[in-house]
């Protein structure tokens, strides 16, 4: 019978079979010669001393036991094409993973979505970001794949309670990840890849009977007695179904704006906004690997930081080692920044969001706006950073100890930012309060980790798009909207999960209760 372990090896033996072989057979009391395969369940780096370690959890199998690989294989899928239509509004994780459990029950999804395909996508990232053109519809946040796929497919989740993280993972090396998402203790597809996975999850939907259509957004919600009754596109066209997973993401603000005029009860959210502050990669690794030199066997080094300045919550987001920063505005006269990595996290530089836990009562000075409020708030930050920034799509930057300073940075290298940067003390990008809270962050930050508080360090404002400043309430048993039967309310826009794997779930979760419905 094959036997579960967990050990503490040297990134050496981590990545030697025949050594991790010996280290184990030493541990079980046998001969490595009677360990016929090994099994990598998790692993992960500790990097808390100054000789690293690698935690590894295995299952070994001996010789005179039976062993093979199984593959991970996609479910049974059923043909759906003259089964009951759902409309999925969105193609993000939520809504793709929507459509395919719709299709494993036994119903049609009509997936719609504002963007273009992944491949039609790369035409409108090219133009944000040599001319400085923010097309509305295709952009980072918008089009097929929603904001993971070109902001690199993150997938790690402290959602562990939302539902079956582990189908998820299984889904996605189905559809061609490689199997080291299932092991890895933060697990990343990387941007290069993950465009390849979603158009295959596309052509399974539409293999299978379901529609996707590219390019069609959603102006309009046909309700009738409290109930849904279908859409109206951009185009005029009516498609018409008795129940919608509205799954449109955290920047789609001309569909909170429609529940709003509509009078569908939405609410503001908390959320939090800062900077996207770039680091040299090998300035991360000296501080996180205490060494000079990080060679080939350990991989860049990521952060995790989080200190209460102020009486809020100050922490890292969405952090990338060996990536870049992206504009990630969607509609001109804006600046919004993220962050992506590749499959290989190979560039020369690490960032990540450094954000600010806000408040319902932040958003006071635009409580005109309602339930909108958040939205506001968040708007017109990005609409400041623009303005400041020569009414392009260069982000207002400063070097980090300057900022701390409150001082003008006389230069900023360049950055991974590619439309560029201007010089500009970032106390004007921000309200008093959040700027001092930065500040004093900084500084606490480099208390923490020694070297982080540098001026090789370039702060890009504003990280803005953390998660849904609205939430669309739905009843917890049976996931509809408070008032409207047939509305399913999904994924980050409506304000339950926070990233592609709570999104899936989400997705999941609401395809099956309209399968309850209407079985």
């Amino acid at each position: 019978m094959p036997k579960e372990l967990l050990t503490q090896v040297s990134p050496e033996v981590a990545a030697n079979e025949q050594l991790l072989k010996e280290h184990i057979g030493k541990l079980l009391r046998v001969s490595p010669k009677e360990i016929q395969h090994l099994t990598i369940l998790k692993r992960s780096i500790d990097a808390r001393q100054k000789a690293i370690k690698i935690n590894l959890k295995a299952l070994v199998f001996f010789q005179d036991e039976p062993f093979f690989e199984e593959k991970i294989q996609l479910p049974e899928y059923k043909n759906v094409i003259t089964a009951q239509e759902v409309i999925v509004v969105g193609a993000g994780p939520a809504g793709l993973f929507a459509a395919l459990q719709l299709i494993e029950l036994g119903l049609k999804p009509i997936v719609i979505e504002r963007g273009k395909d992944v491949r039609g996508r790369r035409r409108d990232l090219k133009a944000i970001n040599v001319d400085h053109i923010v097309n509305i519809d295709s952009n980072y946040c918008f089009g097929e794949g929603g904001a993971g796929t070109y902001s690199d497919g993150k997938l790690y989740t402290r959602s562990k309670k939302r539902g079956d993280v582990t189908r998820i993972l299984e889904l996605l090396v189905a559809f061609g990840a490689t199997e080291d998402i299932l092991v890895e203790a933060h697990p990343h597809i990387g941007t290069n890849k993950l465009p390849q996975i979603i158009q295959d999850i596309r052509e399974k939907i539409i293999e299978m009977g379901g529609k996707v259509l590219f390019e069609t957004r959603l102006t309009d919600i046909l309700i009738k007695n409290n109930e849904v009754q279908g859409i109206v596109t951009q185009n005029g066209d009516t498609i018409n179904a008795n129940n919608i997973i509205l799954a449109t993401g955290h920047s789609a603000r001309d569909i909170f704006e429609l529940l709003d005029r509509k009078k569908i009860f939405i609410e503001a959210k908390p959320f939090a906004l800062g900077v996207r502050a770039e680091h040299p990669q090998s300035l991360i690794d000296s501080i996180q690997y205490s060494c000079d030199y990080r060679g080939a066997l350990l991989p860049p080094a990521p952060y995790s930081i989080v200190k209460q300045v102020g009486g809020r919550g100050m922490y890292s987001f969405c952090m990338c080692p060996g990536g870049v920063i992206a504009p990630c505005a969607t509609s001109p006269g804006e600046v919004v920044t993220n962050g992506w990595s590749p499959s290989k996290r190979d560039q020369a530089t690490a960032n990540s969001g450094i954000v600010i836990e806000l408040k319902l009562e932040d958003f006071k000075p635009y409580a005109k706006f309602g339930a909108l409020a958040g939205m506001e708030f968040q708007k017109a930050i990005e609409q400041k950073a623009w303005h400041l920034a020569g009414q392009t799509q260069k982000v207002p930057a400063q070097r980090m100890i300057d900022f701390t300073q409150n001082k003008v940075s006389s230069e900023i290298p360049k950055t991974s930012y590619v439309p560029g940067t201007t010089s500009v003390e970032m106390g004007q990008v921000f309200p008093g309060f959040l700027t001092q809270i930065l500040r004093d962050g900084f500084t606490e930050f480099g208390k923490s980790m020694k070297g982080y508080l540098t001026n090789e360090a370039i702060l890009h404002a504003p990280e803005s798009r953390t998660s849904s400043p609205v939430r669309i309430p739905r009843h917890d048993d049976t996931l509809e909207h408070l008032q409207i039967k047939g509305l399913y309310p999904c994924g980050e826009g409506a304000g339950y999960a926070g990233g592609i794997i709570s999104a899936a779930i989400d997705g999941e979760k609401c395809a099956l209760k309209i399968a309850e419905r209407i079985v």
